[in-house]
Parts: structure tokens; sequence; C-alpha cells
């Protein structure tokens, strides 16, 4: 092998030892570094994914409107750093154009966020995006600011007590929805949110499927399985995950694994705040038979002396 033959190896070898480096944080935001984030649904036939910088979405031309909108939320992110912006802007990532100004306009709905932009406003970048209307779909005021509202401050108190959730949120899309404005925005009937925890020992997941409709029932009242929202919606959430755990986790709804907490995002939770003690639930373990703990635990992690 000539002398250039071996430089030209060399330099080939670095060029890919420092190509595929992973600097700290890309794994949480660069697809490349991660090539299969769990918030992410399957992708049907003809869908694609429209990446921003802190959520994606899969666009639904015939709805003007996302069919679901995904990504994680740490902790750290629940701190707002960035002000609202309230500049509602078309998805310039979006070739077919997605909906507008003119579409919402006197219609009587709100545009309502699907990544919430409390959600993004860990940077003033991500708090713009959240404004576009991809990221928007049409609620009735009293839903938007009622119980969907509760549902995102929810979520976001799971992202502070676990350090982390992944999410995925959009509105259930069928033939016939009335729709609004020049463009015919579909308006849907329900919502829905997917959320999942992943860490050893600890993964579980929950689904809320909610009416678009004024409610004042507590926010239980809508908790399902992830399982029952795949089959409304026809979208296989978590698909990333292991077989065996993606079927136990979205087979079952277990509210006593999700502490109902909401709390201002400046003042942090602690796992301590979930379950006092002298609360009595059942222990959110496994056996060895793949079956839900029985026993009853106070611990403040929710589970009993055998699943520490």
């Amino acid at each position: 092998m000539t002398f250039l033959k071996i430089y030209a190896s060399a330099l080939s070898l670095s060029f890919l030892l420092f190509s595929s480096f992973v600097f700290p944080g890309d794994e949480q935001k660069n697809p490349a570094a991660n090539p299969t984030p769990l918030e992410l649904p399957l992708l049907k036939k003809n869908e694609t994914i429209t990446n921003h910088t802190g959520f994606a979405l899969c666009y639904q031309e015939k709805y003007e409107q996302a069919s679901w909108v995904a990504y994680e939320l740490t902790s750290e992110e629940t701190k707002s750093v960035a002000p609202r912006t309230n500049r509602f802007l078309p998805d310039p990532k979006i070739k077919t154009g997605s909906a507008t100004q003119a579409d919402y306009s006197k219609s009587g709905y709100d545009r309502g966020h699907l990544a919430p932009a409390a959600d993004m406003g860990w940077s003033a970048l991500t708090m713009s995006e959240s404004f576009y209307f991809s990221n928007m779909s049409p609620q009735i005021h009293s839903f938007n600011a009622g119980i969907w509202k509760k549902a995102e401050e929810q979520v976001r108190s799971w992202a502070r007590i676990y350090g982390s959730v992944y999410i995925a949120t959009g509105p259930l899309l069928n033939e016939g929805l009335p729709t609004i404005g020049p463009n015919k925005v579909a308006v849907p009937e329900f919502y829905y949110k997917v959320v999942l925890r992943c860490a050893p020992n600890d993964t579980s997941g929950i689904g809320l499927l909610m009416p678009h409709q004024a409610s004042s029932l507590p926010l239980s009242s809508f908790f399902v399985s992830i399982d029952s929202i795949e089959k409304r919606s026809g979208i296989d959430f978590f698909h990333n995950l292991p077989n065996l755990t993606e079927t136990q986790i979205e087979e079952t709804c277990a509210p006593a694994e999700w502490p109902m907490v909401q709390s201002d995002a400046n003042q942090p939770i602690e796992k301590n705040q979930a379950t006092k003690p002298g609360n009595s639930v059942q222990c959110r373990g496994i056996t060895k038979s793949g079956v839900r703990c029985k026993r009853k635990t106070t611990n403040a992690n929710g589970r009993c002396y055998l699943h520490q």
C-alpha cells in the first residue's frame, strides 16, 4: 500500500470516528444521534415526520392539522425561560401548506395547542415554533382553557416528578367532521394524550381520552389504556419499546402509578409528595409471572419491600 493510500485511509477513519461521536445533550434532541426516539409513533404508508426543535409531528393535509405531535419533556425543560409569543404562523416545513389565521378568524374556535407553549418555553426558538399552525387544532374555549389545560399542567407535573416523560398528543381524526375556514380545518370530537416514563424497573404508560367539550369532572375520569387510544386512532404508540414491555404498559390502565399532583413550574415536586405516608396504594412492581404486584404500600416510590 502506498503512503498516499495509508494517509487517505487514516483520514477516512478519523472522520468516521469524529462524526459518530455524540456530544453531551445531542442524544436528547438530535434525531441522527438518537435514531429511534421512544416518543415517535409508527408511521403509516405515505406519512412523513416534520421535525422541529422541541417536537415532531405528522401532518394530515386532509384535515389541515397533525394527527399526532410527539416529544420528550424533561424536568429542566418545564422551567420556562422564554416569554409566550402569541405569534401564530403557518408552518414553513409543511410542503402542502398548513392552516392559516384566515381559517380560525371569526370561527368561534381557539387555536388550541397540541404541544403546549408552556412545554416549549425552554428556548426562544422552541417557544416560537410551538405557535406554528401545524401544532394547532380548533378547540372551544371552555375546553382549551379548562380540562385540556389541566391535562397539560398534569403532564408537566409528571415530567418534574420523574425527570422526563415521553408524550404523544393529538386529535382523533375521521371522516365527516365539521370544518372551519377556507382550508376546511377539521373540528375534532375527541383529543388524546399518551404518556410514557421509562427508567430501569420503573416503566409505565397512561392514556387520556377527552371529549371536545367543557367538563368539571376530575382529570382522572379520562384515564384509559393506551391500547384503547390506539384502537380509536389507528396509531401505534411507543413501538420502539421491547415488544413485551410495550404490551404490558399499553394494555393496562393503572392511575395509581401516576400521582395527581399539579403545581407551578417554578416549584419543583419531589417524589415523596406523590405518595404521602399513610396513603396506601397498590405496588407498581411487576411479579415474575408478569402481572402487577397486589401488595399495598405506603412507600413514597409506590413500591412494596419486594420491588424496591
